[in-house]
């Protein structure tokens, strides 16, 4: 299997969990020149952006590890520039953050880690 469809099998798995814990997923791959968001939701009072990272196996290391600064500054370029297109749209939760959900892809199992809030800085205010 490749890595495109490695990745989207584990996006459409991570949405299907985190919609179990209460996410509502709001959109998927939203695509900006030189930035991505891998899902967008709402937990609460939060609207969440979801990274997803998949491993298969931990020798290249573990998803969370791959939240490099680069990635950090383009997660966070790509949310200001979704929240500015949406604005306008009053429903929208006023508090944001970054969750990563991590899968780990071995012979024996599939593992799912979920990270919440793994960026600080705050966007779009």
């Amino acid at each position: 299997m490749n890595n495109t469809i490695l990745g989207r099998a584990g996006e459409e798995l991570a949405a299907d969990w985190l919609e179990s814990l209460g996410y509502k997923i709001i959109q998927r791959n939203v695509r900006y020149r030189s930035a991505e968001l891998d899902l967008v939701s709402t937990l609460g009072p939060w609207l969440v952006f979801v990274e997803v990272k998949l491993r298969r196996g931990t020798t290249y290391g573990t998803p969370a590890e791959a939240i490099t600064p680069y990635k950090r500054r383009r997660l966070i370029l790509a949310a200001s520039l979704f929240i500015a297109q949406k604005a306008d749209q009053t429903n929208w939760p006023r508090l944001y953050r970054f969750d990563l959900v991590g899968i780990t892809v071995t012979p024996e199992q599939i593992e799912l880690d979920l990270l919440p809030n793994i960026l600080t800085k705050e966007v779009g205010r």
